[in-house]
């Protein structure tokens, strides 16, 4: 097809940068008015919302639900990696504060990106292949969605949303000194 989305990839996937960049300048807002589950909780259903829509989307008169997928992502991305690093802040300690958000970071970006990447790449395979090697992807990113949802709802359930452990003074280094 000869569209917007087809022609111009780069400005359409652009959104997604300048979604990121609102979305993260919104997070203190959000953060002091709903707290770490629910933003967390946010984030988790904007990714539910993410692959439904690029499930239903196209480049043709789907475009929309791909540009508002794009907004979306900003929420996705930012309030989980935002209010998780900031949870591990407010539960570990000082002394191993570093290590806890390196690790907060190689598990959800790192083994966390990879061991994903390839379970997807075999449950597509496996589930959603075609026998002439074509891919079903409104299928693909309705999985996805429906995965994404399970582990939202897991979470809603099972994360206890506790008080931080250390508090701001502590989390500054200043009151460790004292």
């Amino acid at each position: 097809k000869d569209t917007i989305a087809v022609k111009y990839p780069a400005i359409i996937m652009s959104i997604s940068q300048i979604s990121e960049t609102l979305f993260i300048l919104a997070i203190p807002f959000f953060m002091k008015r709903f707290g770490i589950k629910r933003v967390m909780l946010m984030s988790m259903f904007a990714w539910v919302l993410r692959f439904g829509l690029f499930g239903y989307g196209n480049p043709g008169d789907g475009l929309w639900m791909i540009i508002l997928s794009c907004i979306v992502y900003g929420m996705a991305f930012d309030f989980f990696n935002i209010s998780g690093s900031l949870f591990i802040e407010g539960q570990t300690s000082p002394k191993i504060r570093a290590s806890a958000q390196g690790l907060f970071m190689m598990m959800t970006n790192g083994f966390g990106a990879i061991i994903g990447s390839m379970a997807s790449g075999y449950i597509i395979d496996l589930f959603f292949t075609n026998p002439d090697k074509t891919l079903q992807w409104k299928n693909i990113w309705l999985s996805f969605a429906g995965y994404s949802l399970v582990v939202a709802i897991l979470f809603m359930i099972l994360f206890k949303d506790e008080k931080p452990k250390y508090n701001e003074e502590d989390r500054t280094g200043v009151g460790a000194l004292a």
